[in-house]
């Protein structure tokens, strides 16, 4: 049986970690400027119900990939306080997963939005 209370007490914690990440992390806000941005161009541009799919996953896993790499920080802050050679390799790798998400997110947008702007704009872009 689901304990009502439990989930929501879950509930709460989830969205108390993605407040406090929200505010801590710089990257965070950025990147959500930017996905309300895509999506405010993706309203006005009126594209497909499957570009909207992709376009939502894909700051989904952009956005998902900066909260775990903060988790991770946070873990190895606390496991070892003092920057060792593991520790900054650690930290390299999750910065270069989120560099990642992001580069491939803005290949995408661009595959999604090319023909949008070329077609409201010409080919003067």
């Amino acid at each position: 049986m689901i304990k009502v209370r439990r989930l929501l007490k879950s509930f709460v914690y989830a969205f108390r970690g993605l407040i406090k990440t929200f505010r801590e992390e710089q990257n965070l806000r950025i990147q959500t400027t930017i996905a309300v941005i895509v999506m405010i161009a993706a309203w006005y541009f009126h594209i497909s119900k499957a570009e909207w799919l992709i376009i939502i996953l894909t700051i989904g896993i952009v956005i998902l990939a900066e909260i775990i790499n903060t988790a991770i920080e946070l873990a190895t802050d606390v496991l070892k306080p003092r920057i060792d050679g593991y520790v900054k390799m650690i930290k390299d790798v999750m910065a270069a997963a989120v560099m990642t998400s992001a580069i491939i997110a803005v290949i995408i947008g661009i595959i999604v939005f090319w023909p949008y702007l070329i077609e409201k704009f010409g080919r003067g872009i």
